[in-house]
């Protein structure tokens, strides 16, 4: 927190986290709203995901060849005028799940530019031995949002209605357009900028075939999000199962707010983070209580029940976030973490998306229960499989921070 430019960026984030939460309850809710099918939410996952593997992918490219900071300013723009539109749609009452679900991807596509950018800004702003510290406070403050933004928004919308969701998220991006504004320029470090094509993003491809536990990484939170993130049925669970009512109210609130209200819980806690060497390690561990979590919440037959469960899975999950960032951070050199943060955004990001389509599938044939709990089986037997077969994972230990000098 003593280096400015970290620290604008952290405080920034506090109002944004909360606004960004409101849209991601909204667009779901607005879809179950119009259809009553947690099928069609399920879609919500397909079209974050299709341009959150393109954009996303390319974005990292595209963060290594030009400066960083223009790049934030361009996506957050992107972003906040997204939400704008989705305000409108809201507000006229259009009523139609195809034009949510392509707001919802146009904005995707920007978060998918922003995010790897974002996350390299940081690297170069903050000292290696503490990237993972870097990781707690910014993982801290995003949990933050998703807990108490979700809360809001249960508590917001029975009174000012469901477009008002996504016009708070609009107002609050201006806050991140200040705090990058004040920025230095970030070139890259060779000093010269250009385009980025197809050739840069598969040299990035290239670069994580060789680097085992970066691939490693990005499997075991595929095995982890795909299996086991149920937020897909929240809408479902809440009415038909937590006694909500149809326009909504505090039990879907709670639902989303479950697993992030874990992960700060633990990220409040997290100055142990950089004494902990064996990362692999704490990952793995992380990811299978992760998965005992989601078969506890699938069996739960009371709200508060449920709710603690996902708190521990939103602690675990954090766990997990933080090494896996600051692997990632200190196993890339820079002019390839524009691009390793990429990959890194499709795989936090595009997982619990797929696990939508997926959770909402399985749901609709075979119910909830099964849903939840067998994907928190799946997970569990899919993460020892993983580092069964990339052992390198399990071996790897952080860097030692760099003695003082005399």
């Amino acid at each position: 927190m003593r280096i400015p430019a970290f620290r604008r960026l952290w405080i920034s984030s506090i109002v944004t986290a909360l606004g960004s939460q409101l849209t991601a309850v909204a667009v779901p809710k607005q879809i179950y709203d119009i259809t009553g099918s947690s099928a069609y939410v399920g879609l919500t996952g397909l079209f974050g995901l299709v341009p959150l593997l393109v954009f996303g992918l390319w974005g990292g490219a595209i963060a290594d060849t030009v400066d960083r900071r223009v790049l934030l300013l361009v996506t957050n723009v992107g972003i906040a005028v997204t939400a704008l539109l989705l305000w409108a749609q809201a507000f006229a009452g259009l009523d139609s799940v195809w034009v949510v679900l392509a707001l919802l991807s146009l904005n995707q596509a920007f978060f998918a530019v922003n995010m790897p950018t974002r996350q390299a800004v940081v690297a170069r702003v903050v000292p290696e031995h503490l990237l993972s510290s870097a990781a707690a406070l910014t993982g801290t403050m995003a949990t933050f949002g998703a807990v108490f933004g979700p809360m809001l928004a249960g508590a917001l919308l029975p009174v000012v209605g469901l477009s008002t969701l996504y016009l708070v998220d609009t107002v609050a991006l201006v806050a991140v357009l200040w705090a990058v504004w004040r920025l230095p320029a970030l070139p890259p470090l060779s000093g010269r900028t250009r385009r980025a094509g197809l050739r840069d993003v598969v040299m990035g491809f290239r670069y994580m075939a060789t680097q085992k536990v970066l691939l490693a990484s990005f499997v075991v939170d595929i095995v982890a999000m795909v299996a086991g993130m149920p937020r897909a049925l929240f809408p479902e669970l809440a009415e038909r199962a937590f006694g909500d009512p149809p326009g909504g109210g505090t039990a879907l609130g709670w639902l989303y707010a479950g697993i992030p209200l874990g992960a700060m819980a633990l990220g409040l806690m997290s100055g142990w983070a950089h004494r902990i060497g064996r990362h692999g390690v704490a990952v793995t561990v992380a990811i299978g209580v992760w998965g005992v979590a989601m078969v506890g919440f699938g069996l739960a037959q009371s709200l508060w029940l449920a709710v603690v469960f996902l708190a521990i899975g939103g602690a675990a999950d954090m766990v997990s976030a933080i090494f896996r960032q600051a692997i990632l951070q200190t196993a890339t050199t820079d002019e390839m973490r524009g691009r390793m943060q990429g990959a890194f955004t499709v795989v936090v990001a595009g997982g619990p998306r797929l696990a939508d389509l997926t959770h909402g599938w399985a749901a609709a044939a075979a119910g909830t229960t099964v849903a939840t709990s067998g994907g928190g089986a799946l997970v569990i037997v899919g993460v020892v499989v993983a580092v069964v077969l990339l052992p390198a994972f399990w071996r790897y230990r952080a860097p030692t921070e760099p003695a003082p000098e005399p």
